[in-house]
């Protein structure tokens, strides 16, 4: 639940670091493997769409679908209820990006920590990254706030599970993996909530697919729990995803711990209505009228409704329980329908006389307190104005200020004088204010009447320290009239010297990034100007330092005391000379810095010549070596066998050329410590030649095994070479997209390019013979098996009997395996699909009759 309750759960914080820090322990890797990543998509996908519907949307790619952060802000605004920042509606990638921060900065802001999340991997698509931030939003909106006596979180979760499933026979809840692989955990849940949903004597532990699919289809038909999860995966799995089933199993707490957390609500607010303890403030009164009113508004309607259902389930329940004759359903003590009842009574008791309490003692202190707000409002509005007036009337600025400064100092004292003597009305309302505060025996009179005596101290100090400073201030004006020239000579000219050397500093100790020769000898050549430009630059610092000394040698002449700084200028001599040392020390680390980017870059540009030779010959290589292997597979003139011993040289080539890879990943190693970027002599990437050496190695093997199963279904069905290549050649005519795969038209235009006078009904038994599994297309093998049954004669039931007695090495039977590894995935699975089981002597489990298949092949039309 997001609603905020009242008292001290307004202030709450979710004390979550320690859990989040365990968390982030986990091993995040675990997210590679494909079954468990598989087992999160379909899982976070249900949970995300399970609150995205209330919005009126789903998602259908848990990666691509927030790529763009506007269904992630929108995710995050429909589980919290709170409203997000408006969000960017660009298509560039910076909108993206900015929309992903909104919502990290939004998940952040809950004392969430995202541990290498970044918004740039979000929408770039990493399925990692994108399933670890579902995790974390899961966590912190689903599982953080679960707490069942004294734990929370994780453990809480776990321990309600364990309560709720003790009394079953064969439930053992230890963990969020294979304690659930049965599926009786998730029908004991059911079964302890809802006990006219399921029937747990009648469940079997040696059925957990059936158990599992049982338990999700009645949670997302009764209890609103979409499935997240498919009962294969859980079951097929050794170690089902922790992360999935967590997530799936929240849910059911969700759904019911409606009871307990009504309860303690309501035992959280009774105290808090019945405290009655009054504030000293306004402002603290209201704001207690405030929490109540807005717990009248918002937190109990909710709350109301939620009794509501409860009241309205529980009753539904027991008339079902009643008329199928089964128990009524008693909950946990403590936790009855009666048990709420009561505390609801309890909790509008206390409500009662609250808020006439809260409005008559906020009348009370209205009266008080606006006495008291009028005299903070004079105090404040004094003691600011008078705030640093003493520290100012005692300073001896004009002891070291120039003659301008001093002339300013004194017309500014001549307005503080006015301005002093109109403040003299307000002290003496503020005095008036205290006493009368005094008399209502206001609470805080102690501190009234301190502040009260600190404003009259300070105003008879100000009055006898601003007499002082007028006497001093005309008396240093007639001392500074000498030196008042030569300040404002030097201040002309230091100014600008002064920014000339900042700038320079600035360009000697600017970082460069570079990426090539001709950048970094364009900032060789601009360094080389700017030394040219020193000599003229030391000159006049040299006439600007003469100046200050004839300043300070006027200052000793007439023993004036008073500092030899320049009223007109902030610069100061021990500033020009430091900056000017500082510049020189500077050009010579410059001119280091671009020589070693220099080489730098001259090094790096070796790189990128040595990694564009290699590829620019291994890139064209693979793509001819592809090539070679399409035509080879395409175009059969000869033997099998022939094509066999090419294929093999084929491979025996590419094999041998893997060291010229090695090689490669080696520069490009070097190119990638070196952070080079670009490569300006090739279009070969890395990435490149890595997926076309991958492709490579896949084609050689796939067409390798292609020709090696050609030539056993040869040799077992009697075919000849030349058949073959018809074959072949037939096949790849009507093969229009040549991609090995004839659909149904193809094939139906082959067959009647053969002389087949084909029916509707002919047409479709065929097809149940070379496309058993309706995939839509007939491969070669499927293609070759039909030909060979239209063309042989002589094929008998015996034949065909003998043929699998020599896949089955002599056995009676035959196994499911050795099927697999001897004939190609359809027909493999057309005969397993279709094979008796075997019963005779020295059977085996899983044993396949293959005579009574034959027999029944060859005397049965349908097969």
């Amino acid at each position: 639940m997001n609603q905020i309750e009242p008292g001290v759960q307004y202030n709450y914080v979710y004390e979550d670091d320690e859990y989040m820090i365990q968390e982030e322990e986990w091993d995040r890797d675990l997210l590679l493997d494909p079954a468990w990543e598989k087992q999160q998509r379909k899982t976070f996908t249900a949970w995300c769409n399970s609150h995205l519907r209330k919005a009126g949307t789903q998602i259908e790619n848990i990666e691509e679908d927030f790529r763009n952060g506007l269904k992630l802000m929108l995710l995050l605004e429909v589980i919290s209820g709170e409203r997000l920042p408006k969000p960017d509606r660009g298509k560039m990638r910076f909108h993206k990006i900015a929309n992903v921060n909104k919502a990290l900065d939004y998940i952040a802001s809950k004392g969430v920590k995202l541990v290498s999340i970044g918004a740039e991997e979000i929408v770039d698509g990493n399925v990692k990254m994108t399933l670890g931030m579902i995790w974390t939003i899961i966590l912190r909106f689903a599982i953080q706030d679960i707490s069942v006596e004294e734990t929370s979180a994780k453990e809480g979760l776990l321990l309600w599970c364990q309560r709720k499933t003790a009394p079953y026979r064969n439930v053992n809840i230890q963990n969020f993996h294979t304690s659930w692989k049965d599926g009786l955990g998730l029908c004991a849940l059911i079964h302890r909530h809802r006990p006219d949903l399921i029937d747990y004597s009648k469940l079997n532990k040696d059925d957990p697919i059936g158990n599992i699919n049982l338990a999700m289809e009645i949670a997302e038909k009764h209890l609103d729990i979409p499935k997240m999860l498919d009962a294969e995966d859980i079951v097929n799995t050794p170690k089902p995803d922790e992360r999935a089933i967590m997530t799936y199993v929240s849910c059911f707490y969700h759904a019911f711990a409606g009871a307990e957390q009504l309860l303690e609500w309501i035992q959280r607010t009774i105290p808090w209505l019945e405290n009655r303890t009054p504030e000293k403030t306004m402002q603290a009164m209201q704001k207690k009228l405030e929490d109540f009113r807005d717990y009248r508004r918002k937190h109990k309607p909710p709350k109301v409704q939620e009794k509501c259902q409860l009241e309205i389930n529980f009753n539904t329940l027991q008339t079902k329980l009643r008329i199928s004759n089964r128990p009524a359903f008693m909950p946990s003590e403590g936790k009855m329908v009666s048990d709420i009842a009561g505390a609801w009574q309890r909790l509008e008791q206390a409500e009662k006389g609250y808020e006439e309490w809260l409005l008559n003692e906020i009348r009370r202190l209205e009266r008080v307190e606006h006495l008291a707000e009028k005299f903070r409002q004079k105090a404040s509005t004094h003691e600011t104005w008078a705030y640093g007036k003493e520290q100012i009337l005692l300073q001896k600025d004009y002891e070291s200020a120039s003659l301008t400064e001093v002339r300013a100092l004194l017309r500014k004292h001549e307005a503080f004088e006015s301005d002093l003597a109109a403040h003299q009305d307000r002290v003496e309302q503020i005095a008036a204010i205290a006493q009368e505060l005094n008399e209502l025996d206001y609470h805080d009179a102690v501190n009234i009447n301190d502040r009260c005596q600190k404003i009259c101290d300070q105003w008879d100090r100000l009055g006898t320290l601003t007499q002082k400073r007028r006497e001093a201030l005309e008396r240093t004006e007639k001392l500074l009239e000498t030196i008042d020239q030569l300040h404002l000579e030097f201040a002309k000219r230091a100014a600008p010297f002064n920014n000339w050397m900042e700038g320079a500093m600035e360009d000697l100790q600017d970082m460069f990034i570079v990426h090539s020769i001709e950048e970094i000898q364009s900032l060789i050549t601009a360094h080389e100007q700017f030394k040219a430009t020193l000599p003229e630059a030391d000159g006049e610092r040299q006439s600007i330092l003469a100046i200050q000394n004839e300043v300070e040698k006027v200052i000793q002449s007439y023993s004036i005391r008073i500092s030899s700084s320049n009223p007109y200028s902030t610069v100061t001599v021990d500033e020009i000379r430091s900056k000017w040392d500082k510049v020189k020390q500077l050009v010579p680390i410059r001119d280091q810095s671009l020589q070693e980017e220099l080489a730098r870059q001259h090094a790096n540009e070796r790189l990128r010549r040595q990694f564009a030779a290699q590829a620019n010959a291994i890139g064209p290589w693979i793509q001819n070596k592809m090539e070679e292997i399409a035509r080879s597979s395409i175009q059969i003139t000869g033997a099998l066998e022939d094509q066999m011993n090419q294929l093999k040289q084929y491979e025996h080539n590419i094999i041998n050329y893997k060291n010229n890879i090695d090689k490669l990943e080696g520069d490009h190693q070097l190119i990638q410590e070196a952070l080079v970027f670009d490569n300006k002599h090739t279009n070969y990437t890395m990435e490149h030649i890595r997926v076309g050496w991958e492709l490579l190695l896949t084609t050689i093997a796939r067409t390798i095994n292609e020709v090696e199963t050609q030539m056993l279904m040869r040799d077992a069905k009697g075919i000849t070479q030349e058949q073959m290549n018809e074959f072949r050649a037939s096949f790849n005519h009507f093969d229009r997209r040549k991609n090995g795969l004839m659909d149904h038209e193809d094939f139906r235009a082959c067959l009647i390019s053969m002389g087949y006078d084909l029916g509707e009904a002919e047409f479709a038994r065929i097809m149940t013979l070379v496309d058993p599994n309706g995939q839509g297309t007939v491969t070669f093998q499927s293609f070759i098996d039909f030909m060979t049954r239209e063309t042989a004669d002589t094929d008998t039931a015996e034949q065909v009997i003998a043929s699998f007695r020599i896949l089955a090495s002599d056995k009676p039977y035959i196994l499911a395996e050795e099927l697999r590894r001897e004939l190609p995935p359809d027909q493999a699975q057309y005969c397993i699909k279709r094979m008796p089981a075997y019963s005779g002597p020295g059977s085996v489990p899983g044993a396949l009759d293959y005579a009574a298949f034959s027999s029944a092949l060859y005397g049965e039309s349908d097969l």
